[in-house]
């Protein structure tokens, strides 16, 4: 079974990739977040984990969820995660979690994707975007084949820095950016409520007919990227930025 968290579609278009390769069906993270209920799942394959990368680790809602959720079947679980320039030392972590669950680990690969995230980075333009995907598909290609076959990933290389990264810098990230405050809807904003039902957390609610943020925000830019109208901002940093969502439709 792929268990996917998907913001913007980089992790949703490597799932089908990995599900077309391994015939394994994909369960959406996603709406086990935002409809709550208990999280129990039944496979008769091993657990492939398909995510963005947020500060160099899992997002912390997945990690949270993986802790609580009931897993029914194989012990064994992969990684397969997407960022927009590294992984950092995320194996480290997602090596940990599978100790702590009782899981074996069968290793971590990752793709480099279009840039999502932003409210810190550079995001590219459609063609851009268009160039890296088309760079990227050999690995997951690669990496889903490796999944089929039940042979363990190689864990990429972590220098000092992927370790300072996924450690010390991602908590300050955690602690310190990862808020809402700074979202804000322009007047263009048409109301359609798009944002409020992607939101995996449920933050989003619409007031006289424009969003309003309530706190609990996790950064995936599922509401930013998606916007219709291109009617919401992030602060100052988002401004002039291309917005980069993948249609979950693509054909892989």
């Amino acid at each position: 079974m792929i268990l996917c968290f998907s913001g913007t579609g980089n992790s949703l278009y490597a799932a089908k990739i990995i599900s077309s390769a391994c015939g394994d069906e994909i369960v959406s993270l996603n709406d086990t977040l935002k409809h709550g209920g208990p999280a129990q799942y039944f496979s008769e394959k091993p657990w492939v984990v398909v995510s963005p990368v947020h500060g160099w680790r899992l997002p912390a809602a997945i990690d949270a969820l993986l802790r609580r959720a009931k897993f029914s079947g194989p012990r064994r679980m992969y990684f397969f995660l997407t960022c927009g320039s590294e992984a950092g030392d995320a194996a480290k972590y997602c090596r940990g979690l599978c100790q702590d669950i009782g899981m074996d680990y069968m290793g971590l690969n990752y793709a480099v994707m279009p840039e999502n995230y932003l409210a810190m980075f550079p995001t590219p333009d459609a063609e851009e975007a268009g160039r890296i995907i088309q760079t990227a598909r050999p690995g997951i290609e690669a990496a889903a084949a490796e999944i089929a076959a039940g042979r363990a990933l190689a864990d990429p290389n972590a220098g000092p820095l992927d370790k300072f990264k996924s450690g010390p810098v991602n908590r300050v990230f955690r602690a310190a950016f990862i808020k809402d405050k700074k979202f804000r809807a322009l007047d263009s904003c048409i109301g359609c409520g798009k944002c409020a039902r992607l939101c995996p957390v449920n933050d989003i609610v619409l007031e006289g007919g424009k969003p309003r943020w309530l706190g609990r925000c996790i950064h995936c830019m599922a509401c930013i990227c998606a916007c219709p109208k291109e009617a919401i901002e992030y602060g100052r940093a988002s401004v002039g930025r291309p917005r980069y969502y993948l249609d979950p439709e693509r054909k892989v």
